[in-house]
């Protein structure tokens, strides 16, 4: 009994958190141009799970790549820079780590 609410309070706390993370990311405007599932203008998030499965310094990278922003990685189109008046480095975190499970 006590496993099955270990695992109760598990799942919800990982599912209260993807849904801050959600909502981070479209207050951010990072669902203007990406998606969970299929490309938009940029990368949709599974893709970017998919190429980062497995590499440690994928966080870091990827917190990087928001805040300063880039191109050629995914396409010609580049991805502006999101600094934290877009998004705060705790949401960014979250944002991130919701990202790498897709």
């Amino acid at each position: 009994m006590k496993q099955l609410l270990v695992l109760s309070a598990l799942a919800l706390a990982a599912t209260s958190s993807m849904a801050a993370a959600d909502e981070a990311m479209n207050k951010a405007g990072c669902m203007a141009c990406h998606a969970k599932d299929k490309k938009v203008v940029g990368p949709a998030f599974k893709d970017i799970a998919a190429k980062y499965k497995g590499n440690k310094e994928a966080p870091t990278k990827l917190t990087e790549k928001v805040r300063k922003g880039g191109a050629g990685v995914w396409g010609p189109i580049p991805m502006p820079a999101h600094g934290p008046e877009k998004i705060n480095d705790g949401d960014l975190k979250d944002a991130v780590d919701s990202i790498l499970k897709s």
